[in-house]
């Protein structure tokens, strides 16, 4: 059985920083690529950020380009969403996925196999 754990997450003010973590526990691989999506309420889930199990390649939602950085350390199996420049539209319930297509980067949900809990981000104004 695979848990994803989100942590970080909280209430801060436009143009702060969060930066949320996903520690995955049980069975696992630290080399499975990794992805963040989130869903505000009333809205569909959407995709934010992924990282390749190696941590070379990465991926953004336009929205986010430039204020959102996604990392990891494989030692630690952990995977991280630094976000900055917060926007009130930013809020929303952030989830972590893992895809156990270790190269797999992409936006398609459908492609990441285990999911975390969500950890909720509500960015004022």
């Amino acid at each position: 059985q695979v848990q994803l754990v989100e942590s970080g997450g909280g209430l801060v003010q436009a143009g702060g920083s969060l930066r949320l973590s996903c520690a995955p526990s049980g069975r696992t691989y630290s080399n499975w690529a990794m992805g963040w999506f989130r869903q505000a309420s009333g809205k569909e889930c959407e995709f934010v950020a992924s990282i390749s199990g190696s941590g070379r390649s990465t991926n953004y939602a336009d929205s986010v380009k430039g204020r959102f950085t996604i990392s990891r350390d494989n030692a630690k199996s952990t995977v991280y969403l630094q976000m900055n420049s917060l926007k009130p539209e930013d809020t929303a319930v952030y989830y972590c996925a893992a895809s156990t297509e270790l190269a797999y980067i992409g936006s398609n949900s459908g492609n990441y196999n285990y999911w975390g809990q969500g950890t909720q981000v509500t960015v004022s104004s």
